[in-house]
């Protein structure tokens, strides 16, 4: 059976690219943010657009590689990438879109290829379930999303 499956496919989709209840998709925000403002801070403990980015890409990354059940890519390898030091010619807007919407195509592709029983079997380095972790990586896409959104109005003056 693929029920819940086929409802995490659909949510993903949906919040990349289609038409969450909340309002605008994930990609379309991101692509109507202006990319002069992405490295700017509201003030020193904030952090940055691009910052909020790059974190959702870790712990995306961090879901796909635990989907694909990697060994190669510890917790300690996210754990070093998350919050890192943003370096503007190496971490570009329009590179971080591209590789924020591959990883999220990639984890739907994975679960096109799975039944609704590999839910419940246990994520590598943590202590709950693929079915958490897949909740877990929609409401953290929701959730910075909304802080990008209120952030951009911020330092877009």
């Amino acid at each position: 059976m693929r029920k819940e499956t086929d409802y995490f496919i659909t949510t993903i989709r949906s919040i990349l690219e289609g038409e969450p209840w909340y309002g605008q998709p994930v990609m379309k925000i991101l692509q109507n943010l202006d990319p002069k403002n992405v490295y700017k801070k509201p003030n020193d403990d904030s952090h940055s657009l691009i910052e909020l980015l790059y974190h959702m890409i870790t712990w995306a990354e961090f879901a796909l590689k635990r989907l694909e059940k990697d060994e190669e890519k510890d917790m300690a390898s996210f754990e070093k990438l998350d919050w890192r030091e943003i370096n503007p010619s190496d971490h570009t807007w329009e590179k971080g879109m591209a590789q924020f919407k591959v990883t999220h195509d990639l984890i739907i592709e994975f679960l096109g290829t799975k039944d609704d029983e590999f839910l419940s079997e246990k994520v590598d380095y943590r202590d709950y379930n693929f079915r958490f972790l897949l909740h877990g990586i929609i409401q953290h896409d929701i959730y910075h999303i909304g802080q990008i959104v209120y952030l951009n109005k911020l330092v877009a003056v």
